[in-house]
């Protein structure tokens, strides 16, 4: 074997981390026979999922024996039509939710030595996956109170080893988005090498004049890449699908890391009807935006403080530590979802659901904070 030390340590030093990310629990782990439960903590769809999609489901269930298709490519001509082919369906990357188009990203472009910029609290997956590469996270946390982006902060963090900035809008969890001036501004001062990637999960629940999503800028064949699932609007979070939009010139690097069968059968099948269901989408819209506002008016009677928010869910802090909050609300059948670990001491995030749930939140907090 020749003179080979013993004392080799095989782990990556940067995987060796105690922090994971952890999802909000189920209803199975929590439900009780004795009690109904609202859950209002993972920002799901409040009527279920897309009809159009459940219905390729059930009739592509019929053919699991057989491998899906090898590649996106049927679903980027979906999402071509969707976008009204003002992009080209090589400009789309799906994988197995949004989160896994990030890794991606990723992936592709950070490194040990390189380096990417978050602005906290954030979704945390971006931090997370950038230490798998054993890349640099460098945190420029969004202004408070109102959480408005930092920009001058950011602009002063960029270097030769920046490749990466993470921008959410609506962000996730405080319910805030970022003006379109404020983006023009901020991509019109950063040099070529930095990509600028804009998660826009929520952007159907955005209803602010001045708010945008990455397409003018990616039309402008800007670096900028837009991030979207259909976990919210369509309901399909159990499917994990999601997708990016960009130029040409970084669609085409990101996809040479994506490995073959990158959509299972069930997913390829459903996103492609959910995108025909227009009715769905317009339903689910219409009652979170009414929803969003009879659940912010009531918080703000209570005198609970928030933040007005342009997402599916709203963001509050209560005069008590989060984790007391949370079983206080469970006690009373309400599943809310503590986000000091999304980088927002103190608070508590709370999905939009139907008008019986939300009375019931409403009922909730004005007992426990009263």
């Amino acid at each position: 074997m020749g003179d080979i030390k013993s004392n080799i340590d095989i782990f990556k030093p940067y995987l060796q981390v105690n922090n994971p990310y952890k999802g909000g629990k189920t209803l199975a782990e929590i439900k009780s026979a004795n009690q109904k439960i609202y859950k209002l903590s993972s920002n799901e769809n409040p009527l279920g999922c897309s009809p159009k999609a459940q219905a390729a489901i059930i009739e592509a269930a019929k053919n699991l024996h057989l491998y899906p298709d090898r590649t996106d490519e049927r679903i980027q001509h979906a999402l071509a039509s969707f976008y009204e082919n003002k992009l080209e369906p090589e400009q789309f990357l799906v994988a197995n939710s949004g989160s896994e188009t990030i890794e991606l990203i990723i992936r592709a472009f950070l490194g040990e030595g390189l380096e990417c910029i978050v602005s906290n609290p954030t979704f945390l997956v971006y931090q997370m996956f950038t230490k798998w590469q054993g890349a640099k996270v460098v945190d420029i946390r969004l202004n408070e109170p109102d959480y408005s982006l930092n920009i001058d902060a950011i602009i002063h963090a960029v270097n030769d080893k920046t490749r990466l900035i993470f921008l959410t809008s609506p962000n996730n969890p405080t319910g805030t988005y970022i003006p379109k001036e404020d983006i023009d501004n901020l991509i019109s001062l950063l040099p070529e090498h930095v990509i600028v990637v804009l998660d826009e999960v929520y952007y159907n629940f955005a209803e602010a004049e001045d708010y945008t999503t990455a397409l003018p800028y990616v039309l402008d064949n800007k670096n900028v890449i837009g991030i979207n699932s259909f976990s919210k609007t369509y309901g399909l979070a159990a499917m994990r699908i999601g997708y990016f939009y960009t130029t040409k010139k970084l669609s085409n690097y990101i996809h040479q890391v994506c490995k073959p069968f990158i959509l299972n059968k069930l997913s390829m099948e459903a996103g492609i009807a959910a995108l025909t269901d227009t009715t769905f989408v317009e339903e689910t819209v219409a009652i979170v935006k009414k929803e969003r506002a009879f659940l912010q008016s009531e918080i703000e009677k209570i005198g609970v403080p928030y933040w007005k928010s342009q997402g599916n869910f709203v963001m509050i802090k209560p005069s008590m530590t989060p984790a007391e909050f949370e079983k206080k609300m469970l006690d009373e059948g309400v599943m809310v979802r503590p986000v000091e670990s999304f980088g927002a001491p103190g608070c508590v995030r709370i999905t939009i659901g139907q008008r019986e749930a939300n009375e019931a939140a409403i009922s909730a907090i004005r007992k426990i904070c009263s």
